[in-house]
């Protein structure tokens, strides 16, 4: 199988390719800023059709992941980038694979689970979910988010690629061991006695183990579902409880909470933007379950002990 990942340089990205590269499948990136990888890495500007369109044609799967990274802070400048990475980008795949003569039968594209809407009362699916942007008391940061999901989601709906398969993969925070991704960050502050709840902690966590997260991968090209697809765990939980259980796998017990406040100044010292934890992401794979998936890590306790032991070697 040749498996074609426009914007695969980043944490997900290489958790796919390594996966897919390992199964003896013959992966290419595409990436703006070419390195040396096991696989082949291909030059692209996601932007326009040039020389990296060949890959498409007769590949069997393209996952566009292209999108410059949220954590940062929402300045205007950043703004612009981050949505008209997300936006063009995906134009320029649907373009490419509507020009190619044996377009890739399947195209699974990035979302994000933050498409939905802040709350406690009830989980969102694809199905009765409710998307964001209109929550009272929203910051404005929040809605900027919406927009750009929405935004996202619209520029893959209007690609015309009759002859491919089209998923939307809102998926939710992937959890590895590798460094720089979430779980490293999230392991970061438990080491150092910081890993308390965030705020009043009761916003929802949403996540996925990546054996889950490839398996669904796998799922969705062998399979026939289309549309958005929410790729998280069916067990999202309150932070508190959360970062609790991280610290439990981990093997401490001291966790300093962390009120809004703190939250703010932090966010601000590291450039990023404190949505990115305060935000209730209530999310479930209803989609998946009636498909037939069945999850590895369905819940959080053991996802974060497998992921603290592969990491044991890995943190020191």
């Amino acid at each position: 199988m040749k498996v074609v990942i426009p914007g695969g340089s980043g944490q997900v990205g290489t958790v796919l390719a390594r996966h897919f590269h390992a199964q003896q499948h013959e992966v290419v990136v595409l990436s703006r800023t070419p390195g040396v990888a096991p696989w082949r890495v291909v030059a692209w500007d996601a932007r326009t059709v040039g020389e990296w369109a060949k890959e498409l044609d007769g590949a069997d799967v393209v996952i566009n992941l292209a999108g410059r990274s949220v954590n940062c802070r929402y300045t205007p400048a950043n703004r612009r980038e981050i949505k008209e990475s997300r936006v063009l980008s995906t134009q320029v795949v649907g373009e490419a694979i509507r020009t190619v003569k044996t377009p890739p039968p399947v195209w699974l594209q990035a979302s994000t689970a933050t498409i939905y809407s802040h709350r406690f009362d009830a989980p969102n699916d694809e199905l009765t979910g409710i998307i964001g942007g209109t929550e009272p008391g929203a910051p404005d940061t929040w809605r900027f988010s919406i927009d750009v999901a929405t935004a996202w989601e619209t520029a893959f709906d209007a690609a015309e690629t009759p002859h491919t398969r089209k998923v939307a993969l809102r998926s939710a925070m992937t959890m590895s061991p590798d460094r720089g991704g979430v779980f490293d960050t999230l392991l970061w502050l438990v080491r150092r006695g910081l890993g308390g709840r965030a705020g009043d902690g009761r916003q929802y966590v949403s996540w996925v183990h990546e054996v889950d997260f490839v398996r669904a991968v796998e799922w969705l090209i062998a399979g026939d579902l289309s549309g958005p697809v929410n790729i998280c765990s069916p067990n999202p939980l309150p932070n508190a409880e959360f970062m609790r259980d991280l610290r439990v796998a981990w093997g401490t017990s001291m966790g300093l909470p962390a009120t809004r406040w703190v939250l703010e100044l932090g966010a601000w010292a590291m450039r990023t933007e404190t949505e990115l934890v305060l935000k209730s992401r209530r999310v479930v794979p209803t989609r998946l379950l009636e498909s037939g998936f069945a999850f590895h890590f369905p819940k959080w306790p053991a996802a974060a002990r497998d992921l603290c032991r592969q990491g044991r070697g890995v943190w020191v």
